[in-house]
């Protein structure tokens, strides 16, 4: 489903590379999680492939089910299937959830040549994804995650990954700043949204989310590349043992 290939990155406004020829396949179905200490490259992975500015991708490749995603703009990697949970989401005063989540589904729609979905279907539509994820009706009528909670921001972030039904989820340390209560809601509602049909990518520091969110594979990241592939069970060595090891071992 998603293929990267010896992928180069470098950060435009200090001329620093990033990635170091990264190289990673998540299939269909799977959940793989990445790990690996600040400064590794997790984060920057994610912001290339939704297409963020301020990185310049200076080799390989990267593909969605066989598309090219680094020659689309975001808006058509997102119609393309992608979907990225942000570490920090904003805040969008004045902008109302369903219509936001309303314009953006319409607007993945339009890129396919679907029709748009009527607001009748709509309404009825989110309000049960919104149930099945512990979310109340009030929050729907609330400006994008003004006044929210960190646990409230990450969960409304599921909402709109489970309206958009994207094919690949990556979620970039969407266990940040949460406490235990919020992270297992927040896991939960991932849970729920893994099918044989999607891919998920989950980016991390800590064991901790991958408890609640058990991934197929495990990959540790340091200094731009992939430096360790393997289950469930090299989380768990990670957080006995820290990275200290694998750090010195790719000096």
């Amino acid at each position: 489903m998603l293929e990267i290939r010896d992928l180069h990155v470098r950060l435009e406004e200090e001329d620093k590379p990033i990635l170091k020829g990264l190289s990673l396949t998540v299939e269909a179905g799977k959940v793989h999680a990445i790990m690996g200490p600040n400064g590794s490259g997790k984060s920057t992975l994610s912001y290339v492939l939704a297409g963020r500015d301020g990185y310049e991708v200076t080799g390989g490749s990267a593909t969605l089910d066989g598309e090219d995603l680094l020659e689309k703009e975001p808006d058509a990697r997102a119609a393309a299937g992608l979907f990225l949970a942000f570490q920090y989401p904003v805040e969008i005063p004045g902008v109302n959830n369903m219509t936001f989540i309303r314009t953006a589904l319409n607007a993945q729609r339009k890129a396919r040549g679907e029709a748009e979905i009527s607001a009748p279907d709509f309404l009825k539509q989110v309000r049960e994804t919104a149930k099945s994820l512990n979310i109340g009706p009030e929050m729907l009528k609330r400006a994008i995650n003004v006044g929210f909670s960190g646990g409230e921001k990450k969960r409304n972030e599921i909402l709109q990954m489970a309206m958009l039904a994207p094919k690949m989820c990556i979620l970039d340390e969407t266990d940040s700043g949460l406490d235990v209560d919020a992270m297992k809601l927040v896991a939960e509602g991932v849970n729920a949204l893994r099918a044989p049909d999607r891919g998920f990518l989950v980016i991390t520091h800590y064991q901790r989310l991958l408890d609640h969110i058990v991934p197929d594979v495990v990959h540790i990241m340091v200094d731009g590349r992939i430096v360790e592939t393997g289950g469930a069970e090299l989380a768990a060595r990670v957080e006995r043992e820290g990275y200290g090891a694998l750090v010195k071992a790719t000096a």
